[in-house]
């Protein structure tokens, strides 16, 4: 795989019960557009199937993948127990994260980002996990804040979701890094869905234009979303997309595959 070539970082709806079925149908109906698939972790909350084990079902079939690992519901222990099992299913690449506010219950917090980052880049010394790789970690940006010096130990960004290609660069320009960058890219599937972003991510700006255009049809999100996937390409600025598609999965797919290969 060339390693210059703009990638599409493909994220999942984990299983939130033990069956496995969507995550493999969404794997299935994704591959033709996915250089890589970005597993959740206790998605927006809710307790899913472990992210691990997930991406090592991506393993299965043939795919590569990202897990996610989130600090709110860990203890060194328990992050540690992660690590191994990682290994042991040979998944060697994280996004670790802050996670969301739970719906239950409160957070654990004896980690954070960093510490995870640091334990992650501490384990491959240890006897446990001779011959293993290094793993790979990466970290999350947020369009209005600058990326700290201690995220530069990362191995690449996912930024924030955003619908301006405009923002996405003027953040480049803001934040000089060498790491990979990968900019998040949601479809819009409804304007009740635009409504709720606006309430829990206030730092989503989503144009009044790109929702009227969904509220009157529905496709327009996903229209929206590969010309953007396009646009982004062609600005070299980015190693590659985080596609966020939601329940548009299907339409994405057949639509991006052929916009690529046009």
């Amino acid at each position: 795989m060339d390693a210059d070539r703009f990638k599409v970082v493909c994220e999942i709806e984990p299983p939130t019960r033990p069956d496995l079925t969507h995550a493999r149908h969404q794997i299935g109906v994704l591959t033709p557009i996915a250089d890589s698939f970005l597993i959740p972790d206790n998605h927006i909350g809710r307790a899913t199937v472990s992210s691990i084990a997930v991406a090592n079902e991506v393993r299965a079939m043939g795919g590569q993948s990202v897990a996610c690992v989130n600090s709110r519901d860990r203890n060194l222990l328990g992050f540690r127990r992660d690590l191994l099992t990682a290994a042991a299913y040979g998944v060697d690449r994280f996004l670790f994260v802050h996670g969301d506010k739970p719906t239950a219950g409160g957070r654990t917090s004896e980690l954070t980002v960093r510490t995870m980052i640091e334990e992650a880049r501490g384990a491959t010394g240890q006897p446990a996990f001779a011959g293993i790789a290094p793993f790979r970690v990466g970290v999350t940006a947020g369009h209005h804040r600058r990326l700290p010096a201690w995220k530069q130990d990362a191995d690449f960004v996912f930024l924030q979701v955003g619908y301006s290609v405009d923002a996405f660069l003027r953040w480049r320009e803001k934040n000089p890094t060498d790491l990979p960058v990968y900019a998040g890219v949601m479809v819009l599937a409804s304007a009740g869905m635009a409504r709720r972003l606006r309430t829990s991510i206030p730092d989503i700006e989503i144009p009044d234009a790109l929702v009227e255009d969904v509220a009157a049809d529905p496709g327009a999100g996903v229209d929206a979303a590969c010309r953007q996937i396009l646009d982004l390409r062609d600005t070299g600025a980015f190693a590659g997309v985080h596609l966020v598609p939601v329940s548009r999965y299907r339409e994405v797919s057949a639509r991006l595959e052929r916009a690529m290969s046009d």
